[in-house]
C-alpha cells in the first residue's frame, strides 16, 4: 500500500513541479503559496515576463564559469548581474494579499534574505522550506 504524504511533503512535492518551468541555467526553484490546503499562488525563478531568458542567453551571470563568478561581488549590478526574479517573489507577485494572509509559503530551498523580507510583509503565518539535512526534509517557520 503506497504511504499517503501529509500536507507539507504535497505541497513541497508541487513546488518541486513548479520549478521544472525555471527560466535559469544554475538553479530551478518553486513556490506555492497555500491558503486552507488550496493552492492560491505559484512561482519560479527567471526572467521578468516578457523580458530578457536565461536559458536564451539574456543572463550576465548565467552565462559565466563557477570560477568567474567566484571572483564577483554583486549579484544585482555589472557582469555577475542576475536577471532573475526569484520563486517566492514571483508567486507574491502573482498573489492577492487579501487571499494570502494567513497562509503558507512552500518554497523547494531555503530564501535569501530579500525574500524572507518580503514574505515577512507578506501577511503570510507560515515558511516552509526544503532542507535535505532536517529530519523531515523541511524545516518549518514561523513567518
Amino acid at each position: 500500500m503506497n504511504e499517503r504524504p501529509d500536507w507539507n511533503e504535497y505541497f513541497l512535492d508541487g513546488a518541486k513541479w513548479v520549478s521544472t518551468r525555471a527560466d535559469c541555467r544554475r538553479r530551478q526553484h518553486g513556490a506555492i503559496i497555500v491558503k486552507g490546503n488550496r493552492i492560491v499562488a505559484t512561482g519560479y525563478n527567471g526572467g521578468p515576463s516578457g523580458g530578457g531568458s536565461c536559458l536564451e542567453g539574456d543572463c550576465p551571470r548565467g552565462l559565466l564559469s563557477y570560477d568567474e563568478l567566484k571572483t564577483m561581488v554583486s549579484y544585482d549590478e555589472g557582469p555577475g548581474r542576475c536577471i532573475a526574479i526569484h520563486a517566492e517573489q514571483n508567486a507574491l507577485l502573482y498573489s492577492d494579499r487579501s487571499k494570502i494572509e494567513g497562509g503558507t509559503i512552500y518554497v523547494t530551498g531555503k530564501p535569501c534574505p530579500t525574500c524572507r523580507r518580503l514574505i515577512g510583509g507578506s501577511g503570510l503565518s507560515w515558511l516552509i522550506y526544503a532542507d535535505e539535512q532536517s529530519a523531515h526534509g523541511y524545516i518549518v517557520e514561523e513567518v
